[in-house]
């Protein structure tokens, strides 16, 4: 079982369109509205693919209540913390060519009480957890180490802990030992303040985020794939869509695939990487279910010195 803390989660309404043009009068052709959040769809691409998940997060005003229905219409687990703000909402229009563009909300303050509440919540239940997920942006309100507080609580009572965060959190993250660290290409970039250009600037910067105490490394690349980092060495590799729809919580899938598949080596990479692909050929923030992973699409690259440059599309 594996248990999921989103800080921030949201209702994720997406849209597809046309063509996106400032000013003008836009008409969505289809229209999604589903649970949002890094952790939210963790458990959402678990539970899909028969892995029992708990999801812990933060509900406030109407759309926290609306929030904690969809996810129960989708036999989420929820263990749900009232707190005074409103829950976030957050828009994706989503062009033919698979161009998206995101608005979200920066989320409601958490007070210290609540923090504490939310993790009193999440130690309760981690005791019979193969792992926590701690994922998404910090809220208004928190420090940036609150991943790092709940990092070290987890981990002296002796839990893995997964943890897919930016900027000052996943450093903080890194420095308190996270088992598992999920960045993508542009938070890889930002939080060790280098370019990358090729998948060597990409090992040389997740090797760093283990110097600073992280124990394994997943980098999600977008079109690129991913590469694993850990005391094993590095591993890599790639999984084509033909025909990609969106990339909301593809990451996530990604993270939520590799989980599955053990969390560690080359065979729970390629899981990931078949999850991952499946979420991005699916419309809005859907998660993937069985009938859409296609595994044989994933290509596990045996030589990852033999280093190639990155294409210029979005991470995930």
């Amino acid at each position: 079982m594996i248990v999921t803390v989103t800080l921030n989660p949201s209702l994720d309404r997406a849209m597809d369109v046309g063509r996106l043009a400032r000013g003008e009068v836009i008409r969505a052709t289809a229209a999604h509205l589903d649970p949002g959040g890094k952790g939210v769809n963790v458990s959402r691409a678990l539970l899909a693919n028969g892995v029992p998940s708990v999801a812990v997060l933060p509900c406030g005003g109407d759309e926290g209540g609306q929030l904690v229905r969809l996810l129960k219409a989708e036999g989420v687990e929820v263990l749900a913390v009232p707190i005074a703000g409103r829950t976030r909402s957050n828009i994706t229009l989503a062009e033919p060519d698979g161009t998206v563009t995101k608005v979200n909300e920066p989320g409601p303050e958490l007070v210290r009480a609540e923090f504490d509440e939310i993790t009193d919540r999440v130690l309760a239940r981690a005791g019979s957890a193969d792992w926590v997920v701690l994922c998404g942006s910090v809220p208004p309100g928190l420090p940036a180490d609150a991943y790092a507080q709940l990092c070290r609580r987890l981990h002296g009572a002796g839990i893995r802990v997964a943890v897919d965060t930016s900027g000052p959190a996943l450093r903080e993250a890194a420095t308190a030992g996270a088992t598992l660290l999920k960045p993508n290409r542009d938070e890889l970039a930002e939080v060790v303040g280098t370019p990358l250009s090729d998948l060597g600037d990409v090992v040389a910067a997740a090797q760093r985020l283990r110097d600073w105490g992280a124990q394994s490394v997943l980098a999600s690349l977008g079109a690129d794939g991913a590469v694993l980092v850990d005391a094993d060495g590095v591993v890599s590799g790639t999984c084509p869509v033909a025909r990609p729809r969106s990339t909301v919580g593809a990451g996530d899938a990604l993270l939520a695939g590799f989980l599955a598949g053990g969390a560690r080596g080359a065979a729970a990479l390629a899981e990931g990487l078949a999850w991952g692909a499946a979420a991005v050929s699916l419309p809005g923030s859907r998660m993937p279910g069985p009938a859409d992973l296609i595994r044989h699409n994933v290509t596990i690259h045996p030589r990852p010195d033999e280093l190639r440059p990155l294409l210029s599309g979005p991470s995930s």
